[in-house]
């Protein structure tokens, strides 16, 4: 079975559930997890009934899609994620991405614990990434190109985008 069909197949699953066209993609971390508790009119799916979706083993990751409705924004929310260091490989680690994709949800807002270098910084700081570097020595491109999710080395130049971190932090502010 072929990525794309993988990817497919759980997207299928999912949008028997729900309708996630247009919705706000939120991939959540151990740290905000209960955000997805906060979801008015959810629709629950638990990872392990989505076709193709592998476990999180991670302690604090409910492993699950919490789909709604927060603030009165339309949001597919990812309680915890899959992470290569559990033992994933980066298609796996991708994969929730892609389903989103075929979901037509039309932004992810990732969240992660990141560290940093500037000594002021504490635990729970909110910083906004605006670039990176793959030191992983692998990624979801490697490998046979499925035509299907587009070229084989899509423009990374704005694999974020500077006007959701300027918003997030105008928010941030705001709060």
């Amino acid at each position: 079975m072929s990525e794309y069909e993988r990817c497919k197949e759980a997207a299928d699953y999912i949008s028997g559930r729900f309708d996630a066209k247009d919705a706000i993609g939120l991939v959540l971390g151990s740290g905000l997890g209960e955000l997805g508790n906060e979801i008015e009119e959810a629709v629950c799916v638990d990872y392990a009934d989505i076709p193709n979706f592998p476990k999180t083993t991670v302690p604090g990751h409910a492993g699950r899609l919490v789909c709604g409705l927060l603030n009165g924004r339309k949001v597919l929310c990812m309680q915890g994620r899959f992470h290569f260091y559990e033992g994933n490989d980066m298609k796996t680690v991708a994969m929730p991405i892609r389903v989103m994709k075929l979901l037509g949800v039309k932004a992810v807002v990732l969240t992660n614990a990141a560290g940093g270098c500037n000594k002021t910084f504490k635990p729970g700081t909110l910083m906004f990434i605006d670039d990176f570097i793959n030191y992983m020595g692998d990624n979801p491109l490697y490998g046979e190109n499925d035509e299907e999710f587009g070229p084989r080395f899509p423009d990374m130049t704005k694999a974020i985008d500077p006007e959701y971190n300027t918003l997030g932090k105008k928010c941030a502010e705001e709060l």
